[in-house]
């Protein structure tokens, strides 16, 4: 069994290993060695193509973007066509529709066939049957313009607005400890709240699989969602668990959209209760067994994340739980995912960061829960779930 005097040895260990490690790999002479020999050949191809997936991951972006944007990506799913129908629907001459299908085939989004026509790839097919990746996809416009220079984002220190800050303006809003805005902002200034809540409705589905897959909601009296959006998740839910009755918390404007969408759900609104506030300003309702927090402490930084934290705790009765589900830093298979696709996005966002399930675990303790535990789903990197009781 190690002990704490054994963790300074260790660190001293790793430390010394990993110096080796980078003086072979940064030497051209152990390059060209380890190239030329037959066993490390293959390590040496694969290591090279992962450091050029990272000099060219942005080209690699963009060629994904411009089959969504274009419609090559709907054309393709309808069926094998040639490159002049695909120059047709994208708007492109024939050079740069070919350049653009060859591009799209060698990351696997689209695939050649014989006697030049074209169909989905194997990664186009499942990024067509996703509505809410494509949305991210078109969305991530605003995320490119704002990492046009990426050492000016970080230097600003979240002082400055950007181009996703204007888009989520609850975001920064929980920033500066203001109410969130609603519809007031103009369209080249702050968009309406149905503007973010149609795209947190159009990716939610895949979470919503996620936790309903790795939870058990039918053992449960009644669930307020907080943070609810449109009210895609708790539909989801309510789906699933015929019996639970449902409460959806948001804010004002956000509300107003999940009525519409809802409000004459034959199969939902007979169970539902809409909530009107703001999560960081207001308390929740009581009543209810089990409250979800579905993508919404990683849009937050950590006082703000706390103080949702204790809001839930106050309202959840003696023993009642809380369902946390969000992407987390550190998933298994996810590492980039979390540290450098959430990391980078919520830091233009102007709000929130990636977080280990440990750390939530600790929020979770100074929130007054009594305890909780990390729930395995089938992907990780998709959504991490974790389950607090009061």
């Amino acid at each position: 069994m190690s002990t704490q005097m054994d963790l300074p040895r260790k660190a001293g260990l790793k430390e010394r290993w990993i110096g080796l490690r980078n003086r072979l790999l940064t030497s051209p002479r152990f390059q060209q060695w380890a190239a030329a020999f037959p066993l490390t050949r293959p390590i040496v191809r694969s290591r090279a193509q992962r450091a050029f997936d990272l000099v060219a991951g942005f080209a690699y972006a963009q060629v994904l973007a411009a089959c969504v944007e274009s419609g090559l990506l709907d054309l393709l799913a309808e069926g094998a066509c040639d490159t002049a129908t695909a120059a047709e629907r994208a708007g492109l001459g024939l050079p740069a529709a070919e350049r653009l299908l060859r591009a799209a085939a060698s990351l696997g989004i689209a695939e050649s066939l014989p006697g030049g026509r074209w169909t989905l790839g194997m990664d186009g097919a499942a990024l067509q049957c996703n509505p809410g990746a494509r949305a991210m996809i078109r969305h991530h416009a605003l995320l490119y313009a704002d990492l046009a220079d990426p050492l000016a984002l970080l230097r600003a220190d979240r002082k400055d607005p950007t181009a996703l800050s204007d888009f989520w303006t609850y975001a920064r809003a929980s920033a500066t400890g203001a109410v969130p805005p609603g519809r007031q902002g103009d369209a080249d200034n702050e968009p309406a709240a149905a503007e973010y809540s149609a795209l947190m409705a159009a990716s939610q589905a895949m979470v919503s699989e996620q936790l309903i897959a790795a939870y058990k909601f039918g053992r449960h009296q009644a669930l307020l969602d907080v943070g609810g959006g449109t009210g895609a998740f708790v539909r989801a839910v309510g789906m699933a668990a015929p019996g639970l009755r449902l409460g959806l918390f948001d804010l004002p404007d956000v509300v107003a959209g999940a009525e519409t969408r809802l409000g004459r759900d034959a199969l939902i609104a007979p169970r539902l209760t809409f909530h009107k506030g703001s999560f960081l300003h207001d308390p929740l309702p009581t009543g209810h067994d089990l409250i979800t927090l579905v993508r919404i402490l990683h849009d937050h930084d950590d006082e703000p994340a706390l103080r949702i934290l204790r809001a839930v705790r106050a309202a959840l009765p003696p023993g009642g739980t809380l369902l946390i589900g969000e992407p987390m830093a550190g998933a298994p298979g996810g590492g980039a995912m979390g540290d450098a696709y959430f990391g980078l996005y919520l830091w233009a966002m102007g709000s929130g960061r990636p977080r280990r399930p440990a750390e939530i675990g600790a929020m979770l303790h100074s929130a007054g829960f009594a305890s909780w535990k990390e729930l395995p789903t089938h992907l990780p990197l998709v959504c991490g779930a974790i389950v607090a009781r009061a």
